[in-house]
């Protein structure tokens, strides 16, 4: 039996997406993300020189900072932490700046559901921003899987309590589009079919992590264009308004 969502929204229906850069003054480069009331903004510091203990010296570093909407960050919260990081020592051209160290501050305003994709366009957004070299964006949603074994795109956080499992998929989608041709190398190629990053939270058969992978794939192309085109609407001199206060 279908699951009715609220306002309406199909199964495979994403809520409304916002993405503004420069929303922070002080910030080497910065965004502002929203996934329907989910919110988050980052802000990227460096590169600066040296990098930190244990890193490797012949390629830059780049540290993530996650900071909840209150109090201090928690088992999950230090789970996404690793993998924003995982995620983008990816897709961050990291012989371009050796020896340097690149702090993303990730602050969540609001947690309504998909909270790690949100957090992964924001960083995105705000590493663009700031005119760090990139080898492709980061494009991101969560599957949720019902008792029934419906799969639900981005989930709100009332979904999320209620599912069997989630996963969390991140695509790569080129960057050219957004950036000035020179900041990108030309042999730097990567496809939405890959896939660069996979959390799975809860139980599922393998055949059921498949159906969500195969439904990401149909989503991440809309999503991407979604994303580009307000970034490439700021980068153009545009002005998306961020609906922070």
């Amino acid at each position: 039996m279908d699951i009715e969502r609220a306002g309406g929204r199909g199964a495979n229906q994403l809520r409304p997406i916002d993405c503004s850069r420069d929303v922070l003054s002080r910030a080497h480069g910065s965004a502002s993300c929203s996934h329907g009331e989910t919110r988050v903004l980052a802000a990227v510091f460096g590169p600066k020189a040296g990098t930190k203990k244990n890193e490797n010296p012949e390629k830059a570093c780049i540290e993530v900072i996650w900071k909840a909407k209150t109090g201090q960050i928690g088992k999950i919260e230090k789970e996404f932490e690793m993998i924003l990081k995982r995620t983008l020592q990816n897709i961050c051209l990291l012989t371009v700046h050796p020896n340097t160290n690149t702090s993303i501050i990730v602050q969540v305003v609001h947690d309504d559901g998909s909270l790690l994709p949100c957090a992964i366009h924001a960083t995105c957004a705000a590493l663009v921003d700031a005119g760090i070299p990139l080898k492709s964006l980061a494009v991101s949603l969560c599957c949720c899987l019902t008792e029934s074994g419906q799969i639900l795109l981005d989930p709100s956080k009332l979904e999320e309590q209620k599912m069997k499992a989630f996963v969390c998929l991140v695509f790569p989608s080129s960057v050219h589009s957004i950036t000035p041709e020179e900041s990108t190398p030309a042999t730097t190629k990567s496809t939405e079919q890959e896939i660069i990053t996979s959390l799975t939270h809860g139980v599922m058969t393998v055949d059921d992590y498949f159906h969500c992978v195969e439904q990401g794939r149909a989503a991440i192309t809309p999503l991407s264009n979604i994303l580009k085109k307000k970034m490439r609407s700021q980068s153009a001199g545009g002005n998306y308004s961020s609906k922070a206060a």
